[in-house]
């Protein structure tokens, strides 16, 4: 999630539309200018027992955040009751951050390719692997905590967490997992122009539940099966209606920058920061806010700095900020950090793919979309397409335009090797027709005899 550092006291008040579809059509950028982020959570856990640490505990999360300074971080900070904590790093790699429960997240730097993006990956776990050795700290790579329930996890000291957390329960009944006991890999991607984004978002949106499908990893909950393949992307089924989903309008005719804003006008706020702080404003009104009549802070009105923050706040399955936000994959192992953005990248960043992946999913309707998104949790590759069929029919025939689109990007890195090497790992779970979640349940009710115990020597880092 993003992590503010100040208060623009000095940001524009936000007086017309023009404003609010602004930093959107300032994504746009000519196509030698697009880049690639990457971002990837994984769980913290004891070495000594396994046990998730606090913040403030000796060798606990604010003590691995600390430690980075060693690699040339610096520490971002956010004010509180008690005195500034320590929130995220920043750095060259871009910003290392703490999740709700404590789930480190690195929201890597914007590159010009994969050889670089998982150069990167690779930096960042070995410089916390070595930090975890001296503080006897591990991380495990899924996309729920296989065991632990939300009352033995801790809490982060982050202001706009308190928020969500008071929040979550009143709209959902699951948004709490959500924030506790997941993690994803996110792929943020350019477009552009706004017929380009139109395009991208609706090839994104429509093909999300194939990642999740191959990106599937977490089958078990508290120490036992929990009947999804993806229980993470489950859990989004009953976080927040108002802000999550596959978002229907995006296949509307004439869809582009003014619809989104009118989308996001319509999802309710979280909260304002202000000199440092978050104020409260769950369930509040953006348009009040922009009337001056937000109840959080009467007679003020937004700035664009607020209007960003609001930005940040919904989490349907593909996500426009200045770039589109990929956000259907689990958690999982380094290949499979670096193999996401190949994913996305081959499909949207070569015109040809982009055609390719439009034709196969542009008769789809949206109820049978919407279907797809509601199965896929559970089945996996076998989802039911619409139209007929399954995902796993139609898996092979976009990886092979995925590889077409990053063969034509002629990328090398120094040995003279493309990008299409890091779609390897999906390749392989195709030719099988065995998810990542498949193959851990095969270990529990087999080798592992009915206990997720070894999973933490299987899936750490």
């Amino acid at each position: 999630m993003s992590t503010r550092q100040v208060s623009n006291r000095n940001d524009p008040v936000i007086e017309s539309r023009d404003q609010l579809v602004e930093p959107m059509a300032k994504g746009e950028k000519p196509r030698e200018a697009w880049r690639i982020g990457t971002e990837h959570e994984k769980f913290v856990y004891r070495t000594a027992d396994r046990a998730a640490p606090s913040y403030s505990e000796p060798g606990g999360i604010r003590d691995l955040l600390l430690a980075l300074q060693d690699y040339g971080w610096t520490t971002i900070l956010e004010d509180s009751d008690t005195g500034p904590n320590v929130i995220a790093m920043g750095g060259p790699d871009g910003a290392v951050s703490l999740e709700p429960a404590g789930q480190l997240e690195l929201s890597g730097a914007p590159l010009e390719n994969l050889h670089q993006t998982c150069a990167e990956t690779g930096r960042h776990l070995a410089q916390v692997k070595t930090i975890g050795d001296k503080l006897g700290l591990a991380y495990l790579g899924m996309g729920l905590w296989p065991d632990k329930t939300r009352e033995v996890l801790p809490i982060m000291p982050k202001g706009r967490y308190d928020i969500m957390l008071r929040h979550m329960p009143r709209v959902g009944s699951m948004g709490l997992d959500m924030m506790l006991r997941t993690c994803t890999i996110q792929t943020n991607l350019d477009y552009s122009s706004e017929a380009d984004m139109v395009r991208k978002f609706r090839v994104s949106l429509a093909l999300q539940p194939l990642a999740t499908a191959l990106f599937a990893n977490s089958p078990f909950l508290e120490g036992k099966p929990n009947g999804f393949l993806s229980y993470r992307s489950h859990i989004w089924s009953d976080t927040d209606p108002a802000r999550t989903g596959m978002l229907p309008f995006v296949f509307d005719e004439g869809f582009g920058y003014e619809r989104y804003v009118d989308y996001m006008l319509d999802v309710p706020m979280y909260f304002v920061f202000r000199n440092g702080r978050y104020i409260d404003a769950a369930g509040q009104s953006f348009r009040d806010f922009l009337d001056g009549k937000l109840p959080a802070l009467p007679g003020e009105k937004p700035t664009r700095s607020d209007w960003i923050d609001h930005l940040s706040t919904a989490f349907p399955e593909v996500r426009l900020k200045s770039f589109l936000e990929m956000r259907g994959a689990d958690g999982g192992p380094w290949s499979r950090i670096c193999a996401l953005p190949a994913l996305w990248v081959g499909l949207l960043y070569d015109q040809t793919a982009l055609d390719a992946a439009w034709d196969l999913v542009k008769d789809w309707d949206m109820d049978g979309r919407e279907a797809l998104r509601a199965s896929v949790p559970k089945l996996g590759l076998d989802a039911p397409l619409p139209g007929g069929g399954t995902l796993r029919d139609i898996a092979a025939e976009v990886l092979s335009i995925a590889r077409g689109g990053l063969a034509a990007r002629g990328k090398l890195n120094d040995a003279g090797d493309n990008e299409t090497g890091y779609l390897q790992p999906l390749d392989e779970i195709v030719a099988t027709g065995k998810t990542p979640a498949e193959r851990l349940l095969d270990l529990y009710h087999g080798t592992w005899g009915g206990t997720v115990e070894p999973i933490y020597e299987a899936k750490s880092f």
